[in-house]
């Protein structure tokens, strides 16, 4: 049996989006709520941690260590899980330590992560470098890999599959926002596996297409054969678009800015500048463009990060 703890707030609702459905011009459209996923504020790493705390565990962990933007989700909910379950941690952040300590970043201060900060092309050694000076002080550290995602954290949304169709609300096309892969290759495999039918359309925040596919289908099997069988993915399987990544990481541009806003003044719901409104911003202008069928039903996961809104780089552009 593989090892999990059970700590998210499952099953996350899926709602009806009425009003932005109408404003729109169809396809219907639904969301689900891995914003409520309870620690932290919520958001999709939770579902991964519950798979790599208890892997941590069972390897006799006592350090998390992880990397990530300087508002990243990722490491905000790795912090929150480690001060849950009793692990100092350490997060290696991209970037200088900025004037004014706002959104996540603040949140990591407050749940007691030490942070140790590096420049963008020196991140993955400064992360190795931290792992090995932990393992010489003795304190077991436990890598958790970039975004949660690898063959232990993908896990999460496998499970996630099936917590959806055991939902009972059908849905033609799933839209979410893509980057490090593991939501995506998890959300892929569960659809083999628990037998979802319609399609699974990765909105990238990042990266070109073809990496990210290759990136999914690597990632998929791998958590796979975790699961004891191994299934083979191909490339093509995976649908990816990364049109509306060109701007760069996390600069936000007038596509995320009307996302933003018409979710939050059509049905109340509040996206994060960098994932969920880039990836509403695609599924948005695929709507008005008719790569959607009037009569189809989408759904949009979304997968959290609504305290970047209130980081100081986001906050006054939104307005």
């Amino acid at each position: 049996m593989i090892p999990r703890l059970k700590f998210a707030h499952l099953p996350t609702p899926i709602e009806i989006l009425p009003r932005l459905t109408e404003a729109l011009g169809g396809p219907r459209l639904l969301v689900k709520r891995d914003d409520q996923t309870g620690l932290a504020f919520g958001g999709n790493k939770i579902r991964k941690l519950e798979f790599l705390i208890a892997d941590a565990q069972a390897q006799g962990a006592q350090m998390l260590i992880t990397a990530g933007a300087v508002q990243s989700n990722h490491c905000r909910q790795t912090a929150a899980a480690a001060a849950r379950f009793g692990f100092k941690c350490i997060l290696v952040l991209t970037g200088d330590p900025p004037a004014q300590v706002s959104g996540n970043l603040l949140l990591d201060h407050l749940f007691g992560a030490e942070i140790v900060w590096a420049e963008k092309s020196q991140r993955e050694v400064v992360l190795q470098q931290t792992f090995d000076q932990a393992q010489r002080e003795g304190h077991k550290p436990y890598l958790v890999p970039y975004g949660g995602s690898n063959p232990v954290g993908a896990l999460g949304y496998a499970f996630a599959v099936e917590e959806f169709v055991g939902q009972g609300m059908d849905a033609d096309w799933i839209v979410f926002a893509s980057s490090s892969g593991g939501t995506q290759a998890g959300l892929v495999l569960g659809a083999r596996l628990f037998g979802y039918k319609g399609k699974i359309l990765g909105i990238s925040v990042d990266e070109p297409e073809r990496v990210l596919q290759e990136r999914v289908v690597k990632l998929a099997s791998e958590t796979a054969e975790g699961l004891g069988k191994r299934i083979e993915f191909s490339p093509d399987e995976i649908l990816v678009n990364a049109d509306y990544n060109t701007a760069g990481y996390g600069v936000l541009t007038e596509a995320e800015r009307e996302a933003i806003h018409l979710f939050a003044r059509y049905d109340g719901l509040l996206l994060d500048p960098v994932y969920t409104g880039r990836a509403a911003a695609g599924m948005i202008d695929l709507i008005r463009k008719g790569f959607f069928k009037k009569d189809e039903t989408a759904l949009f996961w979304h997968t959290g990060g609504t305290t970047a809104l209130f980081a100081e780089m986001y906050g006054q552009n939104l307005l």
